[in-house]
């Protein structure tokens, strides 16, 4: 099947071809970094106008990239949540205007399933697998059992670990997003500098929490007299990175322990730090467990990752209507039948 996959769930406007829910053909995403930067954060009313602009282009280009015409799509992949509401309808919009015009089945894929099957793009992985799912807006824990298949085993109880990331940054004045400055600074940085606390890493759970690291270096930030530069500032980021990934190593690896599962996938923009795949990659192999990342394109918001999960579900007889909706907020081990309104 020659799938067309469309993600539009915060600022990526992304758009992708993927032939049987694997050989990817094209991967096309427009970044709106430039326009949110300004403001700190992602504004949603700029970001659905923006991808109200890109998705035409972006689908023309993932055709063109690929070598192929649109009349030779045989099915559409769109995420359907969660996320932005209105970035989330411009998506929705144009596959299902595309599934209508060319009469093609269309399916609803949840975001980070999208994000936890992407290393099947690359390489094969036997279900099941525990699956640490990290990025700007979620920090779960689930165990994949197949695909549609998930429960999940813990979550963040405050601030996702890539948003922890880019408060801190702008906290430090380095600027948004600021998660790849961070790793970039802490890669010169001593991570012993500071001992920032690591919440909840004692508790007997699974759920995480990162507000309280982010607290204390506020306080440390208000209690200096001068700014923070130079070396100061590496060892700050070092620091702070340090307590991040201790903490989603501990729990990752104590939610492999208690299921038995061997296989780890770490997926998410976070994936794409370089701290944390280390230092997951060292312990994982020091337990005697396999642990696989993405290639950086696909750690970031995507649409071919998309396409391995809406493969399946389309070749399994699955179809949306036209009334699909969008959902902003959307648990993963609650994914139904994508048919729903």
């Amino acid at each position: 099947m020659l799938l067309l996959t469309l993600e539009s769930s915060c600022d990526e406007t992304s758009a992708a071809v993927v032939r049987d829910g694997r050989q990817v053909l094209s991967n096309v995403v427009a970044s709106q970094v430039d326009v949110h930067a300004r403001y700190g954060g992602v504004v949603p009313e700029l970001a659905s106008r923006k991808h109200l602009e890109a998705v035409v282009p972006v689908v023309a280009e993932a055709l063109d990239r690929a070598g192929v015409t649109l009349d030779r799509i045989e099915g559409l992949a769109v995420t359907r949540g969660p996320g932005l509401v209105g970035a989330l309808l411009v998506g929705l919009s144009m596959a299902k205007s595309l599934a209508f015009a060319l009469q093609r089945p269309l399916v609803g894929v949840h975001h980070m399933e999208g994000h936890i099957l992407a290393p099947l793009l690359e390489q094969e992985i036997d279900f099941p697998y525990l699956a640490l799912a990290v990025s700007g807006g979620h920090t779960h824990l689930y165990r994949v059992d197949g695909i549609g298949r998930y429960s999940t085993l813990g979550r963040t109880l405050d601030d996702a670990a890539g948003e922890a990331f880019d408060k801190v940054a702008k906290l430090l004045g380095l600027g948004y997003p600021g998660g790849a400055v961070m790793d970039r600074l802490a890669a010169q940085g001593n991570p012993r500098a500071f001992d920032f606390p690591r919440p909840l890493l004692k508790k007997d759970n699974l759920d995480f929490s990162f507000s309280g690291i982010k607290t204390a270096l506020l306080y440390y930030v208000q209690g200096q007299t001068g700014p923070i530069e130079g070396q100061h500032l590496q060892d700050v980021a070092a620091s702070f990175q340090a307590a991040v990934v201790e903490v989603l190593c501990a729990k990752t690896l104590r939610a492999a322990a208690r299921t038995g599962l061997k296989r780890i996938v770490v997926a998410g923009g976070v994936a794409c730090n370089r701290g944390l795949r280390q230092a997951m990659t060292a312990q994982a192999q020091a337990a005697g467990l396999q642990v696989t990342f993405p290639s950086p394109a696909l750690c970031a918001d995507n649409a071919a990752m998309l396409a391995v999960a809406g493969n399946a579900y389309l070749e399994q007889g699955v179809r949306a209507g036209l009334d699909l909706n969008a959902r902003a907020s959307w648990p993963l081990d609650q994914v139904e039948a994508n048919t729903a309104a």
